[in-house]
């Protein structure tokens, strides 16, 4: 996925985490908040997992590959299927 269509589940994670945080303290018992504090940290690392593919795919783009110094190799796996690029320098 690019980065700009990673924005959207992004911006979606975030507002539900912004959600369970608010609903969070309408509950008593120590088990449901217990639940909630477990949602909302599944929720920091799959946002977190979101804006590190971000950041890889900014510091891998095709325009920075371009540079003589670096050189991009595509290659397909499982039978052209799904493509994957391996990056060498």
């Amino acid at each position: 996925m690019t980065t700009d269509q990673n924005l959207m589940p992004n911006a979606k994670l975030a507002g539900f985490g912004l959600v369970v945080v608010a609903n969070r303290f309408g509950y008593d018992s120590g088990f449901s908040q217990e639940l909630h504090d477990r949602l909302i940290e599944g929720l920091d690392a799959a946002i977190a997992r979101i804006l590190m593919v971000m950041a890889l795919e900014r510091r891998f783009s095709p325009e920075r590959m371009n540079s003589p110094n670096i050189r991009c190799r595509a290659r397909t796996r499982f039978s052209g299927v799904s493509p994957s690029i391996c990056w060498t320098s």
